[in-house]
């Protein structure tokens, strides 16, 4: 019984063939969304870093005016 409730539940009506591999390749764009985005961000956050280096050494500290 829970055999063929799976298999009806796989085969979702006779579109099971289409239904299936859509869910698969939405799931790996996805991903890959996921993992450019993620990878952006590293970079944009590094290049700002970097950018802000040079003025975080030059800047006097709030404690530093005296």
């Amino acid at each position: 019984m829970i055999m063929n409730s799976m298999q009806d539940f796989l085969h979702m009506g006779g579109y099971g063939n289409f239904i299936w591999p859509a869910y698969i390749l939405v799931t790996v764009v996805l991903g890959g969304l996921l993992i450019t985005s993620r990878r952006f961000v590293r970079a944009a956050q590094a290049e700002l870093d970097s950018l802000d280096r040079p003025h975080r050494q030059s800047a006097p500290e709030a404690g530093d005016e005296a």
